[in-house]
């Protein structure tokens, strides 16, 4: 009787919450009635009549509530607490339900397209409800009740899709589309993932309610499999959803759903004969889930073993099968090291993992993950204030792009990136970008190189002369601070990682760091450190054994190594400011060098140079430093064992090159202490400091020596012409200090001069004399640098030139100009300078006005510099009249087996003095006091 009432309101709208309250009241009578009749054997007949009344009756009642709460749970906003009520009810109709129920119910549709809205309706409100869980998540009974409940649901409707929607006629894609994204969601929910619960809970669950992953998820498999040939229409669609489950951390679950990565790669590839669609899909969606989360090593593995396992048994798919296989799990492993490193506090190594993707990612052509790692490592490199690495890594993508006004196809990156529509745009706002970041990273050679091309796109291209100009005025700013702003060098690491407790990406490696400005060792180690907090550090530099890279433990290795320059043909032979070498020596470098001295054969106790022996390790990196990392793999490694002799011909390389470098600072900057300068003399020209070249002298110069090594003779020439040409450096270098010291110092001056008289008259009468050709330099005075190269021998010889001392020029009339112009070329004039002297106005006094040298002895050597020689056709201009007469004699140079260039005297006899000589030379190297 109060059913059909009950049902007019319903229908009318009226009182629809207390309706629910009486039908759900009404349902709880029925059922017990259902329950009563069941119980009782007497009077069967009439108890059967009445149970199938009931039934009846309990059916329709479930249809009309779930109608109603089903409208009800879409319409209502989630945060509102009815919702749950609605939810509580409706998994409470569900549970109430049997397969007869869903039948019958799914039958009461009048016509087919009715039923599918109502599956697409209940799909839809299932995966909301599963993704915007109503109930908290330490609610576990709601939470699974409504899970079982939901997981019957699901199979029921399947089980309606396969028979109602799945034949040509029928088959509608949505909705199959919809079921799928459903089931997924179901499986992958966090409730169901029972490894994130303790083990006691874990047990509970799966006691009561079971592992209902595996149910869904051997569901999806049956429902993919009956698609037949369909599957098709879900490529590449379904391959993010189907990887997201196969990723879920549940073994039989990935053992029983990988294989239908393998259905999708047949079905593509006897369609188009290849899988690239799919390759390109799980390559994206693996990327994001494994950055998500998901995945580990032993999904890795199951993936290849599964997989391969597959391809092999299709001899069409054998090859490229496997080529696909090796890309994945390539890009697992990487993406699984970045994800253990990402979240770290120390960034170092989450920018190598970074690095390894975008390097990866470059390798495949997959140029959108390319750049979007590209703009991770930049984030990453400019919050550690690594600026010239952050420059670097732009830069990159800025190379990708054309000066053309085509569209940008790549996706865009950065704050900077929607309103520049234009490769053109794009590629100017980088680049503006990049020469910021250099500037800050004091790499000005790098901006300079940046500036030139914008400069020319601006010049000749879009004709924009104000950017012109202001780009022009940065690269001048730039050209003054490589001159003026102090620089250090930085200092570099050699670092090994050693024992199987390293991730892959560093295990058993070696890589060489670029440290920051000022940055000590100790600092860099403690840096260096901080993540491995239980790593052990090797106090040997030898490569470790065995023991230590196949131990479990971790192992590291740290040493300060020295960067190889590699040869700069346009250095060549000239003189060049050291602020410009001096960047060239610590940059762009890929060969780095460690030094290990060791003794061989008997040990002489009276001259330690003799069995001096080095071990010289030359690593070579993957790319130059600096780069887009602060540090790089080593690639390749080699040794070399350097013998005494070499070795004691590369200590007086290196000090006679850091006397030239002392002596141009001090004549570039008069102001700078002499301390150093003091010190460094002292210490060669006084044996009592350092025992001088005696040493060498014992142990190389006998003639037992050269008896037992005849292929060193040319080594042993070598070594003595270097003592010999130190002679004029030295020479050089007491006169500066000799002008520079106070008068407290004045007595240890003395004593150092009486040092070196005694030097120079051994060294000319042994080794002969040396002279270093001195000429007009007419660029600026700063200290410069020959760009010596680690071998000498390599340069080129003084004496295949003739090299001439310029006089000066005749005064020509000049029209009056204006103060400043006056002031400008006066600092011009002022820039003349020879390469050991110092600026001198009064050029024009006359050669008869100058005073005669008193002693031949007194005069010091000045040094050969490129500027006055001939021509590059090797031909030599005829000198005027007035120079022939300062110009020096040219059968005195002779080439040296060091490089240097200038006069070599007999050790037995010395070149008279030339009449006449320029003023510069004179005022530079003559010496005034008594010898």
């Amino acid at each position: 009787t109060a059913v059909p009432i009950l049902q007019e309101l319903i229908e009318k709208g009226e009182e629809e919450d207390a309706c629910i309250e009486l039908l759900s009241n009404i349902l709880e009578v029925l059922y017990r009635a259902q329950k009563h009749g069941a119980g009782e054997g007497r009077h069967k007949d009439r108890g059967d009549a009445e149970l199938v009344k009931v039934k009846k009756h309990i059916q329709l009642i479930l249809e009309r509530l779930l109608h109603i709460v089903n409208r009800r749970v879409i319409v209502l906003d989630r945060e509102n607490t009815l919702r749950s009520h609605y939810v509580a009810c409706m998994a409470a109709i569900l549970s109430q339900m049997d397969k007869d129920h869903y039948s019958s119910y799914i039958k009461a549709f009048p016509s087919r397209p009715e039923l599918m809205d109502f599956l697409m309706e209940t799909f839809i409100l299932f995966k909301d409800l599963i993704g915007k869980t109503v109930y908290p998540s330490d609610w576990m009974v709601m939470n699974m009740v409504q899970n079982r409940e939901f997981l019957r649901a699901i199979n029921q409707f399947a089980a309606t899709l396969t028979e109602m929607f799945l034949s040509n006629s029928s088959f509608e894609l949505q909705l199959w589309n919809n079921y799928f994204h459903l089931a997924v969601a179901f499986l992958t929910q966090d409730s169901l993932q029972l490894e994130n619960f303790s083990q006691a809970k874990r047990n509970s669950i799966l006691a009561k309610y079971g592992d209902m992953r595996a149910t869904i998820g051997t569901a999806i498999r049956d429902m993919w499999y009956n698609l037949g040939h369909r599957k098709i229409e879900f490529i590449p669609g379904m391959v993010g959803p189907i990887l997201e489950m196969t990723l879920v951390p549940e073994l039989e679950l990935r053992k029983s759903t990988i294989p239908i990565f393998f259905d999708m790669m047949l079905c593509e590839y006897q369609l188009t004969e290849s899988f690239s669609r799919f390759e390109d899909e799980i390559l994206h969606k693996l990327d994001s889930e494994v950055e998500g989360g998901r995945g580990d090593e032993q999904y890795k593995q199951l993936f290849e073993s599964i997989l391969l396992s597959c391809c092999r048994r299709h001899p069409e798919l054998a090859k490229p099968g496997e080529n696909f296989v090796a890309l994945v799990t390539g890009l697992l492993e990487r993406l699984l090291d970045y994800r253990a490193v990402m979240n770290d506090e120390n960034k170092t190594y989450s920018m190598s993992c970074t690095v390894n993707l975008l390097n990866f990612y470059k390798e495949i052509d997959r140029q959108a993950m390319y750049i979007r790692y590209l703009y991770k490592l930049k984030d990453l490199h400019i919050s550690y204030e690594n600026y010239t690495e952050g420059a670097y890594t732009l830069l990159l993508h800025a190379r990708l792009l054309k000066w053309s006004d085509e569209a940008n196809t790549a996706p865009m990156q950065g704050l900077h990136s929607p309103s520049l529509h234009t490769q053109r745009q794009l590629k100017e706002a980088l680049y503006n970008q990049i020469i910021d970041y250099f500037d800050q990273g004091k790499m000005w050679e790098e901006a300079i190189h940046i500036c030139k091309e914008l400069a020319e796109q601006y010049e000749n291209e879009v004709f924009d002369y104000e950017m012109l100009s202001d780009i022009l005025q940065r690269e001048a700013k730039f050209y003054e601070k490589i001159l003026k702003m102090l620089r250090p060098s930085p200092d570099y690491f050699a670092v090994g990682y050693y024992g199987q407790g390293f991730p892959t990406f560093l295990r058993n490696k070696v890589f060489i760091y670029r440290g920051k400005e000022y940055e000590r060792r100790e600092d860099f180690e403690m840096r260096l450190l901080s993540p491995f907090p239980n790593a052990e550090k090797l106090k040997s530099t030898s490569p470790p054994g065995q023991d230590i890279t196949g131990s479990p433990g971790q192992y590291i290795q740290c040493f300060t190594v020295q960067p190889v320059e590699e040869a700069k043909v346009r250095f060549k032979d000239r003189s060049i400011p050291e602020q410009i070498t001096n960047f060239y020596k610590a940059n762009h470098v890929q060969k780095f060098s460690y030094s290990r001295p060791f003794r061989k054969g008997p040990k002489d106790p009276d001259n330690e140079f003799a069995t001096m022996w080095i071990e010289r390790t030359t690593f070579v990196t993957a790319y130059p430093l600096p780069g887009i990392l602060r540090w790089f793999v080593v690639t390749s490694t080699t040794t070399t064992v350097v013998s005494p002799l070499e070795n004691a011909i590369e200590t007086m390389m290196k000090t006679n090159e850091k006397i030239m470098s002392e002596i141009n600072r001090h004549q570039n900057d008069p102001s700078l202490p002499i301390n150093p300068l003091s010190m460094l003399l002292n210490g060669i020209v006084d044996p009592a400091v350092m025992g001088g070249f005696a040493k060498y002298e014992t142990a190389f110069f006998q003639d037992s020596y050269l008896q037992e090594h005849p292929e060193d003779e040319g080594n042993i020439e070598k070594l003595k012409d270097l003592i010999a040409w130190q002679t004029p450096l030295l020479a050089e270098g007491i006169r500066i200090h000799g002008r520079k010291v106070t008068e407290d110092l004045r007595p240890f001056h003395e004593r150092m001069e009486q040092c070196f008289v005694q030097l120079r008259a051994k060294v000319e009468s042994q080794y002969g004399v040396r002279e270093m050709v001195c000429f007009e330099d007419r660029r600026s005075g700063r200290p410069r640098s020959m760009a010596w190269g680690p071998d000498w021998d390599r340069l080129s010889h003084a004496g295949d030139r003739r090299v001439l001392t310029e006089a000066p020029p005749t005064p020509k009339p000049a029209p009056r100009t204006s103060e400043s112009e006056d002031c400008r070329n006066e600092r011009k004039e002022n820039r003349s300078s020879t390469f050991f002297g110092y600026r001198r106005r009064d050029l024009c006094q006359s050669i008869s006005e100058l005073p005669e040298p008193k002693d031949e002895k007194r005069r010091l050597s000045c040094n050969m510099s490129e500027s006055s020689l001939g021509s590059s056709e090797g031909k030599q201009p005829p000198p005027s009249r007035d120079a022939a007469g300062a110009q020096p004699s040219t059968a005195g140079l002779s080439p040296s087996p060091t490089g240097f260039g200038g006069r070599v005297k007999s050790a037995s006899k010395a070149l008279p003095l030339p009449r006449k000589i320029s003023p510069m030379v004179y005022e530079t190297f003559l010496e005034q006091s008594d010898a």
